[in-house]
């Protein structure tokens, strides 16, 4: 049950940007925006693509800790993103009610002419506790539940927004697995498509 509850959530905002990391309390869509605007160029990873080199990692290196970066990492790594923390029902895909206003304004950026056009992987992350398989499957459900958020609710065009899980595969701090800093959600721009 353990492992479960702390694959659960928490409530603190992180951004990070290309340029660097601040941590605060309140984001702004312009703090998302200046994340994410400059898309530098197209790059050639799929998000299908993405996807099974997770799959394949688990399978590849199977035990309880995910080795260093997935292979395609490197490509995306130097893109445009941003890190947000949304909140979710334990061991559920449902967005918490606090965390759609971190989820509008998300919107609100994507909506803006600086980011219109461009396409966005959505990608979930969880820390290490619990089965890697089984954090796998969560955080593509949870990228796919922000997604839904995001076209359904707040009318942003779904062909611009791409969902991947990669569980535990990618942990921002690999020297503290089980750290909640893991447990994110990420835009990353790929460019215009």
């Amino acid at each position: 049950m353990k492992k479960y509850l702390l694959a659960g959530l928490s409530a603190a905002f992180v951004a990070v940007s290309v340029s660097g990391v601040a941590a605060q309390t309140k984001l702004s869509r312009n703090e998302i925006i200046n994340s994410l605007q400059g898309a530098q160029q197209e790059v050639d990873v799929s998000a299908d693509e993405l996807q099974k080199a997770a799959f394949e990692n688990i399978q590849k290196y199977p035990g309880a800790n995910a080795p260093a970066n997935l292979p395609l990492w490197d490509k995306l790594a130097s893109l445009r993103q941003f890190n947000v923390e949304i909140t979710f029902d334990l061991n559920s895909a449902r967005i918490r009610p606090e965390s759609y206003e971190t989820v509008g304004l998300i919107a609100d950026a994507l909506h803006t002419p600086y980011l219109q056009g461009q396409t966005f992987f959505i990608v979930g992350h969880t820390d290490a506790t619990g089965p890697r398989d089984y954090n796998l499957e969560l955080s593509i459900k949870r990228a796919q539940s922000v997604r839904e958020a995001l076209v359904t609710t707040f009318q942003v065009p779904g062909e611009y927004l791409q969902a991947v899980g990669l569980g535990e595969e990618q942990l921002r701090d690999p020297a503290k697995p089980d750290s909640g800093i893991n447990r994110r959600v990420q835009l990353i721009n790929v460019g215009y498509r």
